[in-house]
């Protein structure tokens, strides 16, 4: 009996040690559900996302650590770059007078499908916080037999749920409701930019030369594409041309 409750606390304990700030990601993402973000895209992209983080762990189970830690912190541009087309896509809200109380992952077509671009968007923020997360996964792994590593997988998905369900009810409460409802959409871009800072930090990337000047690289490429489709976004707004789903920063 203890052998198998043993593997259980301890993959319950990882779970939760690196999965603590994705408590805080998910109220955002059910303080904003709407017409264009669903509970579904955001328990699918969970899902999708972690799975992506369990199948890049399991090289550690067949005894390969192929993925350093610096180069994983790369997934830290992810978030930053979803951040400031979020924030873009608030401020052009605000000066056209449209309701930014809406978080906007991704555009509204296509939002009755599971694999859906909000989905895919959750997904991508999910891996790129679990940098931590394949780090300690992987030297799990590598110490499982089969077995060991199945009853793993099945306590990590079931936790996900509970995750899932626990920042949905916590976005219940009065207090937190209001805030995030009133503030939310605000609130993530700077959220998200800070989340793929620290993941950044946190990964050590910064310290390899070559990893920041492909960071900056990146970054500079989005940033430069983001401002001419806002410069283009805010021509159509001042001229009052409707903008089509398909040229919107969070597209």
């Amino acid at each position: 009996m203890t052998d198998l409750i043993t593997p259980l606390l301890r993959s319950s304990m990882a779970f939760a040690a690196t999965n603590l700030d994705d408590i805080v990601i998910l109220m955002l993402f059910f303080s904003q559900v709407g017409v264009a973000l669903r509970k579904r895209h955001i328990v699918a992209g969970q899902y999708i996302g972690f799975a992506g983080l369990v199948a890049l762990s399991l090289p550690g189970f067949f005894g390969s650590l192929l993925f350093p830690r610096p180069w994983i912190g790369l997934l830290g541009v992810v978030p930053i770059v979803i951040g400031l087309s979020q924030l873009l896509s608030v401020t052009i809200d605000g000066e056209s007078g449209e309701d930014a109380g809406e978080m906007r992952l991704a555009p509204t077509s296509g939002g009755a499908s599971w694999l859906s671009p909000q989905t895919t968007s959750v997904a991508a923020i999910t891996m790129a916080n679990g940098g931590d997360n394949i780090g300690i996964y992987m030297p799990m792994f590598a110490n499982c037999d089969g077995p060991g590593l199945g009853g793993i997988l099945v306590v990590f998905f079931g936790l996900v749920g509970v995750w899932c369900f626990v920042a949905y009810q916590l976005t219940k409460v009065g207090a937190i409701s209001t805030l995030l409802t009133r503030y939310g959409s605000q609130v993530v871009p700077f959220v998200l930019m800070a989340l793929g800072g620290l993941i950044l930090v946190d990964s050590h990337t910064l310290e390899y030369r070559g990893l920041t000047a492909l960071v900056l690289t990146i970054l500079g490429i989005c940033v430069i594409h983001l401002l001419r489709t806002a410069a283009r976004l805010s021509q159509s707004v001042e001229l009052g041309q409707p903008v089509p789903a398909s040229q919107r920063i969070d597209g």
